[in-house]
């Protein structure tokens, strides 16, 4: 949502909402229902068994009380932080966060697949009507089917302040369009910061340098090829859409082959509607570049062989199979994967208040203390139907939070106030995405983790988001930051509706 800026032509965003659920206190609706239904039970325990046996159950109800309301500034109850560390120690105790492949590995098959949750996927390669090929990532355990594309981004140096804006506005309709795609449930885009081997100048120099130039001039281009990858950095990103196997709740799963048919005819289009959101360039990636991708991302080393392979005029040859680590260690704040170590961040709050569209170039830029840094904004486009079914929800929850005391909070009012004018924008047509970030930052050693941590800190202030880091699911969130589709709600246990409701 935009607001003019009152003091000049820049625009600002903001009035992003959490979605919540009508409830006293801390709690849900749900657990709300759960607090009521203790009371009666504690009335009927008075009632029967007398006032010493109601005031145990009533310490023991008010201690469950404390540890669901009382949460962190990630908005994380005690109860959470208590279920994750033991789910993590009972993970790590049967030996589930060690991770070894290929021949010598523990996998039957002998294969460098990847771990954890995109182990089970499958990759398979197809042409659009354009004529290009395109990989598209499978996962059986979801039935969910992604396409990937690479962009080059233009960047907002020396570009107008109107262009910028309407590039936001084009990227909010572009989402809000994708609700209209049959079976797209997701999207994400990511941004990925790395140093630059200086292979790919070498060869571009070489293949068009003039035998016959002043020698002054080769001289230099010479000079410009040794010292210029020296400190430089590149910065790549990639869009990629999710599509479910089922058109709608209740209907058939379609297979690899008609996905692959349906997808042919539907990528052009995606493709041509992000060239007017900055992205510029947009293409489908193929299957040979997603492996190199996925592998240069678990085994950072393997880019500058791959590099020298492309330099020396040779095709690496990577198949879906052996794109994985061969060896990988979750550890409770940090993942060892080959040559490297990763920390990845959840976002656990939006910026509050108005943010100028610049608000994360400093996260996107590379860094010196980092790496390799990989930023990816994570969306999910909602129907018009849920939609307005939620922004009314949230409208009655902050009418119940403001009217449910005699003297509201200041944030109970403006809360109250920024429901009202959600569910007022999308009665007039605004689209509504669930968004969220993942943000890694990988080095080549356990001892450059704690200035990597203070760099992805600055950073995360400066970009006004607040950012966690995702303990005891390391491995699951440095794969969910690649551009795989791995969409984490519909890998959960609990879904995300009844969490919410606590």
């Amino acid at each position: 949502m935009a607001v003019a800026n009152a003091g000049g032509p820049a625009r600002t965003y903001g009035n992003w909402r959490r979605p919540t659920s009508p409830g006293l206190w801390q709690l849900g609706a749900l657990g709300t229902g759960l607090l009521l239904f203790f009371m009666i039970i504690e009335i009927l325990l008075m009632a029967t068994a007398g006032l010493v046996p109601a005031l145990v159950g009533a310490l023991i109800g008010g201690v469950a009380f404390l540890v669901l309301t009382v949460k962190d500034r990630h908005r994380r109850s005690i109860a959470q932080r208590v279920t994750a560390r033991m789910a993590f120690r009972r993970h790590r105790k049967r030996g589930h966060n060690l991770y070894r492949s290929g021949p010598l590995g523990q996998l039957p098959w002998g294969s460098f697949q990847m771990p954890g949750l995109a182990a089970p996927s499958r990759l398979s390669e197809w042409t659009d009507s354009y004529g290009r090929k395109f990989a598209l990532i499978h996962v059986p355990s979801t039935g969910d089917y992604t396409v990937v594309f690479s962009t080059e981004p233009d960047g907002a140096s020396l570009v107008d302040a109107e262009q910028v804006d309407s590039w936001v506005a084009n990227w909010g309709a572009w989402l809000a369009n994708l609700a209209n795609e049959p079976g797209a449930i997701a999207a994400a885009v990511t941004v990925e910061t790395a140093p630059d081997t200086g292979t790919r100048l070498r060869r571009e120099v070489e293949n068009h340098v003039d035998p016959d130039a002043p020698l002054v001039a080769q001289a230099m281009l010479r000079e410009v090829v040794d010292t210029y990858p020296e400190g430089s950095a590149t910065v790549r990103a990639w869009v990629s859409v999710t599509f479910s196997a089922a058109v709608r709740a209740g209907s058939r799963k379609r297979t690899p082959e008609e996905m692959g048919r349906d997808l042919a005819s539907r990528l052009p289009a995606l493709s041509q509607s992000l060239h007017a959101t900055g992205a510029g360039g947009a293409r489908p990636v193929t299957a040979a570049e997603l492996c190199e991708m996925v592998r240069v991302a678990y085994d950072p080393q393997a880019a500058r062989l791959l590099d020298a392979a492309r330099a020396a005029g040779e095709s690496p040859q990577l198949q879906w199979g052996e794109v994985g680590p061969a060896t990988a260690e979750e550890h409770y704040d940090y993942y060892r994967h080959d040559s490297a170590v990763s920390v990845t961040w959840a976002m656990s709050a939006a910026p509050r208040g108005e943010v100028y569209s610049s608000v994360l170039r400093d996260l996107l830029a590379p860094h010196r203390d980092v790496d390799r840094k990989r930023v990816t904004l994570l969306y999910r486009p909602l129907s018009a139907a849920r939609a307005a079914h939620i922004v009314e929800q949230d409208r009655r929850a902050a009418d119940f939070r403001a009217t449910g005391s005699a003297r509201p909070s200041a944030r109970a009012q403006i809360d109250q106030r920024a429901a009202h004018q959600a569910a007022e924008e999308e009665a007039r047509g605004a689209g509504l995405v669930n968004f969220g970030m993942v943000v890694t930052a990988t080095v080549t050693g356990s001892d450059r983790l704690p200035d990597a941590r203070a760099a992805i800190d600055n950073l995360s202030a400066a970009a006004r988001v607040l950012l966690r880091p995702v303990y005891g699911s390391q491995g699951s969130a440095f794969a969910s930051a690649l551009p795989i589709g791995l969409v984490l709600p519909r890998h959960l246990r609990v879904p995300q509706e009844i969490r919410e409701s606590l």
